[in-house]
């Protein structure tokens, strides 16, 4: 991780923000901690300068190999460690594969990304997803992929196939990670990280919120995600599926306005990143949508499944864009 120093909370009134690389779980605490008007003014002050307001990019979500996975994460469905019901898949073949980005593409999916559940890949399995890769690419999507951890090598196969994004999510902070997961440790992701960076893939990195964290680890996530050097192009923020069989089915339930508030902490600490709307959209009313849109995010995944667990219809994703007149498009950077 680079070096970090101590920065001074915002003071009321001011716009400055400390620099990339220099945030404090400290300094991102005290964003939280503003009057939510405050922080909602200042997330869309940093929102305007870097992207337009009104636009916003889809995303399409594809399970490729559905459950099976070692890990013992205790939010997800796909873990063997977990009884939910959930039956596992194979690695769909490559045409099952294109027909489903050819209908992302068609509903208006500007990025499609592919998740396998698997601890990391073997290389006859990377070398089936770079086919998967290649295919997207030449529909004219952006790509993205999960498939765990990876090697070098594996990072520079997938890169070779024309990769534009790998997603590898932090989950939590540091100090929480060890009630959420303890099957790999915080450096395995964060070396999953580097070796993504190496190659020149570009790095899609989030959480999860909800999990039964406080809002200290909430802020050591945020903080983590903006010291990476750099952040990460995309963020997704996740909302805690609560699926009946997993150790975390029972978490309360996180109040809407806190998810809110970790966009807006998210867009003012990572400001030229895609802030995205990614698992537990299914559970935001029409309104919280709209608030973590004028907080900052601008992307969402979009479509009728999310991994395993249900997202909002398409039809009742375009109506509440055009409700609050957003544009659909690639909500490219201004910087």
């Amino acid at each position: 991780m680079p070096h970090t120093r101590t920065v001074a909370p915002p003071q009321r009134g001011s716009h400055r923000i400390p620099s990339p690389g220099r945030w404090t779980g400290q300094a991102v605490a005290a964003l939280y901690e503003l009057p939510f008007p405050e922080l909602m003014h200042r997330a869309q002050r940093v929102h305007r300068l870097n992207f337009d307001p009104t636009e916003i990019q889809l995303s399409s979500l594809l399970s490729i190999k559905t459950g099976g996975c070692p890990e013992d994460c205790g939010y997800c469905s796909q873990s063997v460690h977990h009884d939910t019901g959930l039956k596992a898949q194979p690695l769909m073949d490559l045409e099952e594969v294109l027909t489903a980005a050819r209908a992302a593409k068609a509903a208006g999916a500007r990025r499609f990304c592919m998740g396998a559940a698997w601890r990391s890949p073997k290389p006859r399995q990377v070398a089936a997803v770079a086919r998967m890769i290649e295919g997207v690419k030449a529909l004219g999507l952006e790509t993205c992929v999960t498939l765990g951890m990876l090697d070098d090598q594996h990072a520079r196969q997938l890169a070779d196939a024309g990769l534009d994004y790998y997603n590898h999510n932090l989950d939590t902070s540091p100090e929480f990670y060890g009630n959420v997961v303890t099957t790999r440790t915080y450096q395995d992701r964060l070396d999953t990280l580097q070796r993504v960076r190496e190659a020149g893939i570009k790095v899609c990195c989030g959480g999860i919120i909800g999990m039964g964290e406080d809002r200290r680890a909430r802020a050591g996530l945020i903080a983590q995600l903006a010291n990476l050097d750099p952040y990460p192009e995309s963020v997704p923020i996740n909302g805690l599926m609560r699926v009946a069989g997993t150790p975390m089915h029972a978490a309360e339930k996180l109040d809407p306005f806190e998810f809110v508030r970790t966009v807006a902490v998210a867009r003012i600490a990572m400001p030229r990143a895609m802030v995205r709307l990614s698992a537990g959209r299914q559970q935001m009313d029409d309104a919280t949508q709209a608030l973590c849109f004028l907080a900052g995010a601008n992307s969402m995944f979009y479509g009728d499944v999310l991994l395993t667990t249900g997202n909002p219809q398409v039809d009742a994703d375009r109506g509440l864009l055009a409700r609050l007149g957003m544009r659909t498009g690639d909500a490219v950077c201004k910087a």
